[in-house]
């Protein structure tokens, strides 16, 4: 669409209207410009540059931002620091099976769970004898024996009778042991705690238990 405008009076000699085309003047200064500068004032870099300048380097560290400059990748550990490695594993867990309060997950921390950990070890509880029942139970449960499966229900009935009765005895005995020895301490998850660890076969508890059955702390 063409917009004309008149002309002033002062440009034309005998008055008469002179009507010119605008779009001409309003077009020109976009023209000047290069159409990728019209809109953001800059050239639109190549999609090379863009890249290039994406993932570029910070100071001290590898272009993927993953550690150190000089450091192995990841995933492309040295033999020196795959020994390291193993060595404090190892360490650690050794010092765990010891019951060393810096090498204890958040679940075994604390002189209450010491506690109970040490009046669990200390005695033999039916409890201890769980895992070991279940498995005879479940071995006749796969046998197929129809004579040994009509005995199977009631002795898991009996198993679990024998375990929350167990567990209530040993609730009693620790929340008595640890209002005496450690009052004011937090009682929160001891029970669970020793009851769970009493269910566990002797040889594989973590930490490992430092009283034998019958000895006294």
């Amino acid at each position: 669409m063409r917009v004309f405008r008149r002309s002033s009076a002062g440009a034309s000699g005998n008055g008469t209207a002179q009507e010119t085309p605008a779009t001409e003047s309003q077009e020109a200064p976009a023209k000047s410009k290069p159409a990728a500068q019209a809109g953001k004032g800059r050239p639109t870099p190549k999609r090379s540059e863009a890249e290039r300048g994406r993932y570029q380097s910070i100071t001290g560290s590898t272009t993927s931002g993953r550690g150190p400059a000089g450091s192995a990748p990841r995933g492309k550990m040295t033999p020196e620091d795959k020994a390291r490695v193993r060595a404090d594993r190892e360490k650690r867990t050794a010092a765990m099976r010891r019951g060393e309060d810096w090498a204890l997950g958040p679940r075994d921390r604390g002189p209450v769970k010491k506690l109970a950990r040490d009046y669990v070890d200390s005695r033999r509880r039916p409890s201890e004898y769980y895992m070991y029942v279940l498995v005879i139970l479940l071995i006749a449960l796969l046998s197929r024996n129809k004579t040994l499966n009509t005995y199977v229900s009631p002795l898991v009935l009996v198993l679990i009778v024998v375990v929350v009765i167990d567990a209530y005895f040993l609730r009693r005995a620790l929340y008595k042991l640890a209002a005496e020895r450690l009052p004011g301490e937090s009682t929160r998850g001891m029970t669970t705690y020793a009851v769970m660890r009493a269910l566990q076969i002797r040889r594989f508890r973590m930490p490992a238990p430092r009283l034998k059955p019958g000895d006294k702390f």
